[in-house]
């Protein structure tokens, strides 16, 4: 890969870092759900046209597979009818989710009608259905815990799918509460779109794709480095959880 000049990628990297940190201020400040507002348990992201994450809040560190994993299942969907406007969501953790409270959005952002990369944000919500209020029960089977969201476009260049968006909130127990936590999602996905603007006005886009594929080869050079520090060897570990709660721990 061609070698990218440190001080502007520097730049670009503080920029990528400053616009997911106003995308997760954007957030707490409108989300109605305190797990939102006072616990920050979601995150907010950018990822290449790779699915690739080059930069991400701290918030819930547990999302940093989620983020990409979910992305690669929207793009299996919809890779080829992706469009300026569109926001794609999905919860299911059998295609890139991981438990049914944390929905994701994700809508592409293009320069000159050109696919550069993908804002994200995921976020945990207090109530998505089932069988219990919170949607955390002792569960035999996933249909208990709530609604299954699988990649699905809610937003399509703009307009909202009415039909989708009444099914998802008709599904669960705070209706209301519900509906301001997604436009907190969507909120934050516009606060990322704007500073994308203000960025790619300063830097030409393919400079700014330059810098952010430099900067997933520097992770991957950090990992291998770590990697390099384990001495050889095998090893391995046991544990238990003392109970699944019906009685069959330990687990």
């Amino acid at each position: 890969m061609e070698q990218v000049d440190p001080i502007p990628l520097e730049v670009v990297r503080g920029y990528l870092v400053s616009t997911v940190y106003q995308m997760r201020a954007t957030l707490i400040r409108t989300a109605y759900a305190p797990v939102l507002y006072e616990t920050h348990d979601f995150s907010c992201g950018l990822l290449n046209e790779k699915g690739e994450l080059a930069a991400m809040s701290e918030d819930f560190s547990g999302h940093v597979f989620a983020m990409s994993l979910g992305l690669a299942a929207v793009l299996e969907k919809f890779k080829d009818d992706i469009h300026p406007g569109d926001v794609l969501a999905v919860n299911d953790p059998y295609t890139g989710g991981t438990h049914l409270n944390d929905i994701a959005f994700y809508t592409p952002f293009f320069i000159d009608g050109k696919l550069m990369l993908y804002i994200a944000v995921r976020a945990h919500h207090s109530d998505v259905g089932g069988s219990t209020p919170g949607s955390m029960p002792l569960a035999r089977e996933i249909y208990e815990e709530g609604l299954r969201i699988p990649p699905v476009r809610l937003y399509r260049r703009g307009d909202r799918d009415e039909d989708l968006w009444r099914l998802i909130l008709a599904n669960v127990r705070t209706p209301g509460e519900r509906a301001g936590d997604l436009y907190a999602q969507l909120a934050a996905l516009h606060t990322g779109h704007a500073r994308l603007i203000e960025l790619t006005e300063r830097w030409s886009a393919d400079a700014v794709l330059a810098a952010m594929a430099s900067l997933v080869t520097y992770a991957d050079r950090l990992v291998a480095a770590g990697v390099t520090r384990i001495p050889d060897g095998q090893y391995g570990a046991e544990d238990a959880l003392e109970d699944d709660g019906f009685g069959s721990g330990p687990v």
